[in-house]
C-alpha cells in the first residue's frame, strides 16, 4: 500500500506542477518574420534542386506558421464576406492559401546574393504591429512591411505593404470583389486556381495581376 500511495502522491504533485508551470513566452513580431524570411533565403538558395513543389513543401510549414491565412482571406473580401454560406467560405479560405502559397514557391525560384534586413517594430491601430523589412538584392532595394496581430497561436501576418505604402490586401480586395460582382462566386473561385496552376506571371510582389 505504501509504495501505491507514494506513487499517486508523485502523480499529482506532477500533476500540479505542469499545471502552474508558466506558458512559454510569445514569439515576438519581428522574430516571426525574421524565420520566414531566412526560410524563404534558403529556399531560394535550392531552388533549382527543389524545384516548385519541394520550394512548396519547405515554404508552406512556415508561412502557416507567419501568415493568418483565415483572416486575410476574410478580408480580402471585405463585406462581400458576409454573404457566402459557411461553405463558400470554407471553399474560398483553401483556394485564397493555395493561391498565395504556390505564388511564393514560384516567384522565389533563384538566388543572387539577396539578404532581408528587418528594421524595427512599431505599433499600430487595433493591437496590430508593423514589421519594418527591406529586401536587398543586386538590382533594386524593396521595401516590405507586415502588419501582423496577436492571435492565440502567435504573431501572424495580416497584410503586407509593398514600398511601405501599397497594400497586398488592398490590391487583392479590389480585383476579387469586381470579379466577384460581376461574375459571381465560382467564377472567382475558378479563376484562382486556374491562375494557382498556371503559376504567377512576371507581376509586382503585391499584386496576382488582374483576373480579366
Amino acid at each position: 500500500m505504501v509504495p501505491h500511495r507514494i506513487a499517486c502522491v508523485a502523480t499529482l504533485v506532477l500533476a500540479a506542477v505542469l499545471t502552474f508551470a508558466p506558458s512559454a513566452e510569445p514569439v515576438p513580431a519581428a522574430q516571426v518574420i525574421d524565420r520566414f524570411h531566412a526560410t524563404l533565403l534558403d529556399v531560394m538558395k535550392n531552388a533549382q534542386a527543389l524545384g516548385v513543389e519541394g520550394r512548396l513543401a519547405r515554404i508552406e510549414p512556415v508561412m502557416v506558421q507567419t501568415y493568418d491565412f483565415p483572416a486575410m482571406a476574410q478580408r480580402s473580401l471585405g463585406p462581400a464576406w458576409s454573404k457566402l454560406d459557411d461553405a463558400q467560405r470554407a471553399r474560398f479560405e483553401q483556394v485564397f492559401r493555395s493561391l498565395i502559397l504556390r505564388t511564393y514557391a514560384t516567384r522565389f525560384d533563384a538566388y543572387t546574393s539577396e539578404r532581408f534586413e528587418t528594421r524595427g517594430t512599431e505599433a499600430s491601430i487595433a493591437g496590430t504591429e508593423i514589421v519594418r523589412t527591406v529586401l536587398h538584392s543586386p538590382k533594386q532595394t524593396v521595401q516590405l512591411d507586415y502588419r501582423m496581430r496577436e492571435t492565440p497561436a502567435g504573431w501572424r501576418v495580416i497584410d503586407v505593404y509593398l514600398g511601405g505604402t501599397v497594400s497586398e490586401l488592398a490590391l487583392r480586395r479590389a480585383e476579387y470583389t469586381s470579379v466577384l460582382a460581376r461574375d459571381g462566386f465560382d467564377a472567382l473561385v475558378s479563376a484562382l486556381q486556374s491562375k494557382g496552376a498556371e503559376g504567377p506571371a512576371e507581376a509586382p510582389a503585391s499584386s496576382d495581376s488582374l483576373l480579366k
